[in-house]
């Protein structure tokens, strides 16, 4: 018998979700031996008076790959060295966990240049048009 399709009228649930992905980890874990999740890692800015979070970066564990998924520093303090030192940080980190590398995704109106003065290296792109803007991939090997 063959199972039931079940559209969702509304956005899935946690539980859903997580359902879905420890299926799909399994069975991953199956053909990569990569069955151990290393802890996610955030690094924050907080504003020196309030303790207020500013910014930061947040990054996953990937199949043996820190994965960047997100990365802020507020306009007013940009230029000033604060992504380079969370992006130092975190690849501090990846490289002490062992990592082949990070990637991360970014878009046209983001900032790319600022990653390949990091080291980072073009991997793929998404095709963008007049409302979608252009995302590129990159990727920096250890």
């Amino acid at each position: 018998m063959l199972p039931v399709v079940e559209i969702l009228a509304d956005e899935p649930t946690a539980e859903q979700r997580d359902q879905v992905l420890n299926l799909l980890l399994d069975f991953n874990g199956q053909h990569t031996g990569h069955l151990i999740e290393r802890p996610n890692l955030g690094i924050l800015l907080r504003d020196p008076k309030t303790g207020e979070i500013i910014g930061g970066l947040y990054a996953s564990d990937e199949y043996n790959w820190l994965f960047i998924k997100y990365l802020i520093v507020p306009e007013a303090l940009r230029g000033q060295g604060l992504g380079a030192e969370l992006m130092r940080e975190a690849e501090r980190i990846a490289r002490e966990r062992g990592y082949l590398g990070m990637f991360l995704d970014t878009y046209d109106f983001q900032a790319k240049p600022f990653y390949l003065k990091l080291g980072f290296e073009p991997f793929g792109e998404l095709e963008g048009d007049a409302h979608t803007p252009r995302r590129f991939f990159l990727k920096k090997l250890f």
